[in-house]
């Protein structure tokens, strides 16, 4: 952007002058040209971002949990964490009545998020003896930088604050941007350092691992060779593969398996040791 401050031909008022100012923002040609060489800022370079499954670990309860809060607490001593957290079954069962009742989609979303943030505070409670805090979501994204700051890990709601402004989804009314969605974009917007979900899976397969003993675990893959598998599930938000592919800064994930929870550190730290997707 040039000088503020530079006069307009033929008086004496000062304009800003950006090459945004006169076009239209949605010409495709002005699209391509806000590419820039410019790299995109890293706000929390060093934060880690895990996802906690709500219906594959939280509902769960102690057996499942406990261990895997342990090794958050032990990783929480030497990194920076940012944990997300998923509704699990409640938020199943709102749907369920939710779509009976003719729901639109993005009410739907408003009432999952409630779900989401009870788990945080769940989650939140049991991490407090390490310092870990539960963001409210009216401030999370304003003072994460302070939390984190100040303490050695957050906890959030997962899911984005869509609401009623929710996508329509390519199919049915289940709102598309849930727990897994809305903890990416946390960590693509921040710039932070990985990604990691904890589902109840080693990651992702080629079939379900609990119908089918056939099934093959997929160490690696990127988008594509994803969408040319053409699987009829996926262990994560499939709006996943698409937010991926548009990255500018977290370019890949990685799934971990809960009930192992001595993976977790090394999944945090980058190692790969359940299922990386990453973008092409």
């Amino acid at each position: 952007m040039s000088d503020q401050n530079t006069p307009s031909s033929g008086d004496q008022r000062h304009h800003m002058s950006s090459f945004l100012m006169r076009e239209s923002l949605i010409d495709k040609d002005l699209q391509v040209a806000t590419e820039t060489d410019t790299p995109t800022f890293r706000m929390l370079p060093d934060a880690k971002v895990v996802k906690i499954g709500g219906r594959s670990v939280m509902d769960q309860g102690r057996t499942m949990l406990m261990p895997v809060v342990d090794a958050l607490g032990d990783i929480l001593a030497e990194h920076k964490l940012i944990i997300g957290c998923g509704g699990g079954a409640r938020t199943r069962h709102v749907f369920s009545i939710g779509m009976d009742l003719g729901l639109p989609t993005g009410v739907l979303a408003q009432l999952s998020i409630a779900d989401a943030l009870g788990n945080a505070h769940i989650l939140g409670t049991l991490l407090a003896p390490h310092g870990v805090v539960a963001i409210p979501p009216e401030i999370f994204g304003h003072l994460l930088p302070f939390f984190l700051k100040a303490a050695p890990g957050v906890i959030m709601n997962g899911d984005p604050p869509y609401a009623i402004w929710e996508h329509p989804p390519d199919i049915g009314r289940v709102p598309p941007h849930r727990t897994d969605a809305g903890s990416y974009l946390v960590a693509e917007c921040f710039g932070c350092e990985t990604f990691t979900l904890v589902k109840d899976v080693d990651g992702l397969y080629t079939a379900d691992p609990k119908s089918d003993a056939s099934a093959e675990l997929i160490r690696e893959t990127s988008v594509s060779e994803l969408r040319d598998r053409g699987l009829p599930a996926l262990p994560f938000d499939e709006v996943l593969l698409r937010l991926l592919e548009r990255a500018r800064l977290v370019k890949r994930f990685q799934i971990v398996n809960g009930s192992k929870p001595e993976l977790l550190r090394a999944a945090i730290e980058g190692e790969h040791v359940g299922t990386i997707v990453h973008s092409d």
